[in-house]
């Protein structure tokens, strides 16, 4: 008599279960990530405080010498310390957003490596007290017999290895092998529910999107009671971005949420979210994908 909820209940809590299975795989990718930030700031640590800063002081290479050698490095170290404090707080998605648009540093720092290398050699040949210099500050046992030219390409392969992990991770997410997340030069920028306006009067749907620097995946959650695939997503759809043009219909004044019109080739979706914030952040996020 009492007993026909039950089913519907059960569906409710396996839907919840996803969630937190979902938000348990994003922490540990967040703590995996953590861990490895901590180390890589030590060593990125170790350029900024024993040469860029000292050298800074000593005036012992010429201001623009210093430039070419060490470029944005200590931008990058301070883009770098944001992130951890952002996957200390489990602001995974806000850290790698707010490092996606900090890509530009990185870009002008990998241009610049070569020719920070050749400078570099050119000053170690020439500047008696520079080479001086580098062998005292490499000698100290911070550096475990780690050169100045082993930590200088440090930033690039710590940001790929960044974005590997988070492709990987959102490519196993995703049932089946149809869709395609790893890409060369493709970036990860953030994921995250979002209601999406039907444009007949049904209901809203709830999905999980996932966007990257070129493209925007929408997905909905397998059933909860599949056997292989209940922590999974099935795409629904990619839509790629050098189409698209985003606009907020409403959530510029502090209200209840907001909503987002995208606007594709052949589609447009009305995305929602009670939470105004949330649809500032995906705002502010799709606009620097875009650009």
């Amino acid at each position: 008599m009492s007993d026909s909820p039950l089913p519907f209940m059960a569906g409710v809590n396996t839907v919840e279960e996803q969630r937190a299975r979902w938000e348990r795989k994003r922490s540990r990718t967040a703590k995996e990530l953590l861990e490895t930030e901590h180390k890589y700031l030590g060593q990125l640590d170790l350029v900024v405080t024993f040469f860029v800063t000292i050298l800074k002081a000593k005036g012992t290479l010429k201001p623009a010498v210093l430039e070419t050698i060490f470029g944005p490095l200590e931008s990058i170290y301070l883009a770098s310390q944001v992130l951890s404090l952002h996957l200390e707080r489990g602001n995974l998605g806000l850290g790698l957003e707010n490092l996606c648009q900090k890509l530009e540093l990185y870009g002008h720092y990998s241009e610049n490596l070569e020719q920070a290398n050749k400078t570099l050699k050119e000053q170690l040949k020439k500047n008696k007290s520079f080479r001086r210099f580098k062998k005292l500050q490499e000698s100290r046992p911070q550096f475990q017999g780690r050169k100045l030219e082993d930590l200088l390409p440090l930033p690039l392969q710590r940001l790929h290895q960044e974005n590997s992990l988070q492709l990987l991770r959102v490519q196993k997410l995703l049932k089946g092998q149809k869709t395609k997340v790893l890409a060369p030069g493709r970036w990860y920028i953030r994921e995250g529910w979002l209601l999406v306006v039907p444009s007949k009067g049904e209901e809203l749907k709830r999905r999980m999107f996932f966007l990257f620097s070129d493209i925007f995946i929408a997905t909905k959650p397998c059933h909860p009671l599949h056997l292989l695939n209940s922590k999974k997503f099935t795409c629904q759809a990619v839509y790629p971005l050098q189409e698209c043009t985003v606009d907020k219909v409403f959530g510029h004044t502090p209200s209840q949420g907001g909503l987002l019109s995208l606007s594709f080739a052949h589609k447009t979706l009305l995305l929602m979210s009670s939470d105004q914030q949330d649809i500032n952040d995906w705002y502010q996020s799709l606009t620097t994908a875009i650009r």
